[in-house]
């Protein structure tokens, strides 16, 4: 699928143009409740289906089959997000009226990394056919690692980009509002915020790499791929603060997140022997049946279980910040 470079340039003013509103619409840092992050994952999840519909009169129903699979596999992989993002802000007890914030600058962040890194794999997998072995074994086993290693957490200031980063820029272990950097005896520092930024930033790189291969292994169009990743992260900090209280009812999610990623591996290498590649109904097909069947069996065993949708303040439970 050839793209002309106007409705690539058209495309990133319109995203652009959506994160223009919503930083404006949250300019003053209040907090987020249930129902105003249910009204806007509601306009993200919309605007993600009607694109799906745009592709489907201009370029016909594989390609826009193809980009509803990936939209898909990236909105269902964001909960996993979701549950990280949780567990770094009740880590670092991040005030709720600054988390925003952070998960904006996070999404443009996101945004950046995921488009270095679907040039980069759709040329690796055009010029170098045997890049769909590794990066089909690599889903495989990131698969693996999700299905049984799911519970396993790294404490977040042991992250070693943190790490890094703190032995590098002096840093004041505390909040000041929603400041990434301040001022201290006339010294510029960064903020506790910012370190958050960081962690979050951190996070998303290893999730980037997950997800555009998953989607790289239905198409190698860099558009689809691109606009599919886009359209599903630009919904995240509304699904965050959607399902932050709701996230322990997900008990079985990670389940199918695991098989759509050693799936999407197996359909990479098979598109590199004689079997060639997937129709995309079946694709698009195992994509909804294993999300369908995760959330369901979730909820289905957590139905007694009393979980309110109270956001951000759910994670309580996790461990206090360390300074």
């Amino acid at each position: 699928m050839t793209v002309s470079w106007w409705i690539w340039a058209v495309l990133m003013v319109a995203v652009a143009a959506m994160l223009a509103v919503d930083l404006f619409l949250h300019r003053d840092n209040h907090v987020i409740g249930f129902r105003e992050a249910a009204i806007w994952s509601g306009v993200w999840i919309a605007a993600g289906l009607l694109f799906g519909v745009v592709l489907w009169a201009w370029q016909g129903g594989d390609v826009a089959g193809a980009y509803y699979a990936g939209y898909l596999i990236e909105k269902a992989l964001s909960i996993d997000n979701v549950f990280v993002f949780a567990l770094i802000f009740g880590y670092f007890a991040v005030p709720a009226a600054f988390q925003h914030k952070v998960l904006f600058w996070g999404v443009i962040g996101a945004l950046l990394f995921r488009l270095v890194f679907i040039f980069a794999g759709a040329e690796l997998l055009e010029t170098f056919f045997w890049t769909a072995y590794l990066f089909g074994a690599f889903l495989i086993y990131t698969g693996h690692k999700m299905a049984f290693r799911h519970d396993e957490q790294t404490p977040p200031d042991r992250n070693p980009v943190v790490r890094l980063f703190r032995k590098v820029i002096p840093t004041d272990p505390a909040y000041h509002g929603d400041k990434f950097f301040t001022r201290i005896k006339g010294e510029r520092v960064a903020t506790l915020l910012f370190v958050v930024l960081i962690t979050v930033e951190a996070t998303d790189l290893i999730f980037a790499v997950d997800s555009v291969a998953a989607i790289l292994a239905i198409t190698t169009s860099t558009f689809i791929v691109w606009t599919a990743n886009a359209f599903a992260i630009l919904g995240l900090r509304s699904l965050y603060f959607c399902l932050a209280g709701l996230l322990r009812r997900f008990v079985h999610l990670h389940y199918g997140l695991a098989v759509l990623l050693a799936f999407a591996g197996v359909k990479l290498i098979l598109s590199e022997t004689p079997v060639g590649k997937l129709p995309i109904p079946v694709t698009l097909g195992v994509v909804v049946v294993t999300i369908a069947v995760s959330i369901v069996w979730s909820l289905r065993t957590t139905r007694d279980t009393t979980a309110a949708p109270g956001g951000p303040a759910a994670t309580s439970s996790t461990p206090p910040p360390h300074r």
